[in-house]
Parts: structure tokens; C-alpha cells; sequence
């Protein structure tokens, strides 16, 4: 017998007189803390993404193809990755050439790329922290780790919600879903900072409302 196989047996042993269906999980915990209104929440996710030092930009939905040009511009970005559900309006003063998301691409292809332009599915004010779920304006997860850049529109007040319960309401779990809390870093022994090791080295993010 394997070790696995008495691991196994082991489980199913103490399983045996499980119910077959479990009794449900209660959620008593508080599904936000404070009263803050739209405008506060909004203002408090911007407060926490700045404090993971993700670059915050806010405009009219009118402003936002200049903005979104002004920022790769900005990083002499000569190509950007476009999920196939984006607005295209959103990078219509962008000067970088578009390049789809392919599933054949390989890694060492999307290195290549400069920077990468998202939408979201819900952004949470109390933890700074943005989710993607694969929708057709987000792309494959992995356009998203690759590309140095990363810029992510974040459509307020709408998308916002206080807190991870409210989040977690609105999300599939099915879904591949990718938590972004800052661009990508990594610290030593020694707390040396080090970004962009296992994802974008810089997020910027627009809230657009």
C-alpha cells in the first residue's frame, strides 16, 4: 500500500459518519465596516491603492481615451495588449500598436508587449484591491502577468463595493479570477522591495465617473 492509499484511508475513516450533506456555513461576521456613501468608497479605494503604490488617475468617461493615451505615451509604449471585448473607444489617442490576445502566444511573446489595458469586474475599497475575471474586456489571466505595464479601468462609482463579502456577491467562483492589490513585489530577508518579480513592475488605474 502507498503512502498515498493510507492517507486515503485515513480520510475516509474519519469520514465515515459524515453527513452527506454539510450543515451550512453561518456568516454572522459583518459584511462591511462603517457607513461611508458612494463617493467615500471610491475615495477609499484610492486611498488604499495609492498606499500598494499603484499609480491612481481619475477622469469623466469623455476624458478617458486621452488619459489612457497620455499614460502609455508617458511610458513610450510602442505596443499595448487588448483583451477582445474592450471598448475601443478607450484607446482611440493611443499612438501603440494593438496587439490581440492570442492563446497561442507564448510567454516570451507577451514580454514583448509594453503595456496591457483592462477593464475589471469589482473593485474593493477596504482592501485596495482590484478582481478580474476573465470577461471579454479582462482577457486571459496571463496577459495580465506578463506585460511590465498594467493599466486597469475601473468604472465608479459601479464596480466599487466596501468589502470583500460585497465583492465575493458579485463574482463567480467558476471563474478564473485574479486579485490585484498593487503592482507585483516581493521583499528579502532584509525587506528590500523588489516589484515586477511575478507580475506587472507598474499598475496604473483609472477611475472613470
Amino acid at each position: 500500500m502507498s503512502g498515498r492509499e493510507r492517507i486515503l484511508g485515513r480520510v475516509r475513516r474519519a469520514l465515515a459518519d459524515a453527513p452527506d450533506v454539510p450543515a451550512p456555513v453561518e456568516r454572522t461576521y459583518l459584511r462591511a465596516h462603517g457607513d461611508l456613501d458612494a463617493e467615500g468608497t471610491v475615495d477609499l479605494l484610492a486611498e488604499h491603492l495609492a498606499d500598494y503604490r499603484a499609480l491612481v488617475h481619475r477622469c469623466t468617461p469623455d476624458e478617458l481615451p486621452s488619459v489612457v493615451g497620455r499614460l502609455l505615451a508617458a511610458r513610450s509604449s510602442r505596443s499595448v495588449l487588448v483583451p477582445p471585448g474592450l471598448d475601443p473607444r478607450w484607446l482611440a489617442e493611443a499612438d501603440a500598436r494593438r496587439v490581440e490576445d492570442l492563446a497561442r502566444d507564448t510567454p516570451y511573446e507577451l514580454d514583448r508587449v509594453d503595456s496591457v489595458v483592462t477593464a475589471c469586474a469589482v473593485a474593493i475599497a477596504e482592501t485596495g484591491t482590484i478582481v478580474l475575471d476573465g470577461g471579454p474586456d479582462q482577457g486571459r489571466r496571463r496577459i495580465t502577468l506578463v506585460p511590465d505595464h498594467h493599466v486597469c479601468v475601473v468604472r465608479v462609482p459601479g464596480q466599487v463595493v466596501s468589502s470583500v463579502p460585497q465583492a465575493l456577491e458579485r463574482l463567480d467562483p467558476a471563474r478564473p479570477l485574479t486579485w490585484i492589490s498593487g503592482p507585483s513585489a516581493t521583499s528579502d530577508i532584509e525587506l528590500d522591495r523588489v516589484e515586477g518579480v511575478h507580475g506587472p513592475r507598474t499598475l496604473e488605474v483609472i477611475l472613470v465617473g
